[in-house]
């Protein structure tokens, strides 16, 4: 072949363009219809049925025990599925800003474990997923939020000073004979970040404040939880909440499942490891789409048997020394119809140890993923770009969405596939229901990130549904299984 023929294929095979990827989507709009709240009481059919005896066993065995999760909006009042969404959304936002304010700041082998079911939170325009355990001896039920963006354990306590209405029994301590008291002086007390004294009774008490402007505040102690099962986990320190105010809606407590001290995963590392991992289910599955009555749920599991994901890829967890709580990973890149998108710059989306800013977190309770705005705006734009050829871009945006399309009337579509590419070579290929989301019952549909300026990006449920998401903390690292629930 002369010089001048290969030069000429060279330049044919630069100029070839790639084929944009896409996925099949069925557009499947918000229900008009309005939804009604089971009580805990009779919540059989959410947490129970034909997961029982599945959960028996698996609390038996050596590797991992494992209880139900449930989306919030199986527990949602009276209200349409636009609404709750629009209450989800200014609760995003406020618990989002409140994360960039906190980061910015700076602010298992050979042992048993623990696991647990999993329900989604649309309904109360939370975003959080809720699970249910026995608090105290003998147990009292309780819808407990998990939370991998806090680490302190609570649960509310009467009596009550201030309390809202929640679903299921209010926990009372005085009824329970493995409720005990933790003292001003004792090193728990001291791992508190707001704590302070009775100094009358000489009680530690604690206050934890979060992301939506909630707090909670009262005793702080040690109790005993029991999870599907019956297996039971012995003197877990939490607060015993008898002043408490918030969006917490119809959840008893929370399971705070951060890096830090005070951290459920981190108490029971000794007996089971410090890994556990989740399977947040489809946002819609107890809500808009879903057969009435229909409630699908998902597992969170606690201990070695919660790594054991083969599907899954794993990616190094970044540590924040000014900020221990969060689970930091480093996004490298996003694909959006196969191809990286330039303008996704690593530099943007990588933390500065020295001053605690930037960086990526894979956050439950955060539910749309914010991107540093540079890398946003390139996603979105490429987004655009990709899709210009099938869907039609509704004027205007939706709350914090600048990018809609109108599917009206259309049932399946194609559109571009969009991939998370993160250090070590794991990937995330993103579903198109993890990112195409219906906002109202008319046929409207929304690209599911936004931009920040507030240094910290996040990794939201939305975009985590689907996914077994594990946090092997004996292992320091984060994995993403597709299809794993």
């Amino acid at each position: 072949m002369t010089t001048l023929a290969a030069l000429l294929l060279l330049v044919a095979a630069s100029n070839v363009v790639k084929a944009v990827e896409y996925h099949s989507f069925v557009a499947t709009p918000l229900s008009p219809h309005l939804y009604t709240a089971p009580s805990l009481d009779a919540d059989e059919d959410v947490f129970g049925g034909s997961l029982a005896v599945a959960e028996e066993a698996a609390a038996a065995s050596d590797s991992a025990v494992h209880f139900r999760v449930v989306h919030r909006d199986t527990f949602a009042v009276n209200a349409t599925a636009g609404e709750l969404l629009k209450h989800r959304l200014q609760r995003d936002k406020r618990r989002a800003a409140r994360i960039s304010e906190a980061a910015g700041a700076g602010g298992g082998n050979g042992r048993k474990g623990v696991a647990a079911p999993v329900v989604s939170g649309l309904a109360q325009g939370s975003g959080e997923y809720f699970t249910k355990i026995g608090v105290g001896t003998p147990a009292t039920q309780a819808l407990m939020v998990l939370d991998t963006g806090s680490d302190v354990v609570w649960v509310q306590c009467a009596p009550c000073r201030r309390c809202y209405e929640q679903s299921g029994p209010v926990f009372d301590p005085r009824r329970s004979s493995s409720y005990g008291a933790v003292g001003c002086g004792a090193a728990l007390c001291r791992r508190l970040d707001s704590g302070g004294c009775d100094l009358r009774r000489g009680a530690c008490m604690y206050q934890v404040a979060y992301g939506d402007g909630s707090v909670t505040a009262g005793d702080f102690v040690t109790e005993t939880l029991t999870f599907a099962g019956g297996a039971r986990v012995a003197r877990v320190a939490l607060g015993c909440g008898h002043d408490n105010e918030g969006l917490f809606v119809a959840a008893a407590g929370l399971l705070g499942l951060g890096r830090g001290g005070l951290s459920f995963p981190t108490q029971i590392s000794r007996r089971y490891g410090r890994s556990f991992s989740y399977c947040l289910v489809d946002r819609t599955s107890s809500g808009a789409g879903a057969a009435p009555g229909s409630h699908r749920s998902s597992t969170v599991s606690f201990g070695a048997g919660s790594v054991g994901a083969s599907s899954a890829s794993f990616t190094p967890m970044v540590r924040n020394p000014r900020m221990e709580t969060f689970y930091y990973v480093q996004l490298v890149g996003i694909s959006v119809g196969g191809a990286r998108v330039p303008g996704v710059a690593e530099s943007d989306l990588r933390l500065d140890p020295s001053t605690g800013r930037g960086g990526v977190i894979v956050d439950s309770g955060t539910s749309v993923t914010r991107l540093a705005r540079a890398s946003y705006s390139a996603l979105r734009d490429a987004f655009r770009a990709a899709a210009a050829g099938g869907l039609r871009l509704s004027p205007g945006g939706f709350s914090l969405f600048d990018t809609c399309y109108d599917l009206g009337g259309r049932r399946v579509v194609k559109v571009p596939t969009v991939s998370m590419h993160f250090a070590g070579g794991a990937e995330a290929a993103l579903p198109p229901e993890n990112y195409l989301i219906p906002v109202d019952s008319r046929g409207t549909f929304c690209f599911a990130f936004a931009g920040t300026d507030g240094g910290v990006s996040i990794i939201g449920n939305i975009q985590q549904q689907g996914f077994r998401v594990v946090f092997d903390g004996d292992g320091q690292r984060v994995g993403f299984a597709p299809k794993g629930c």
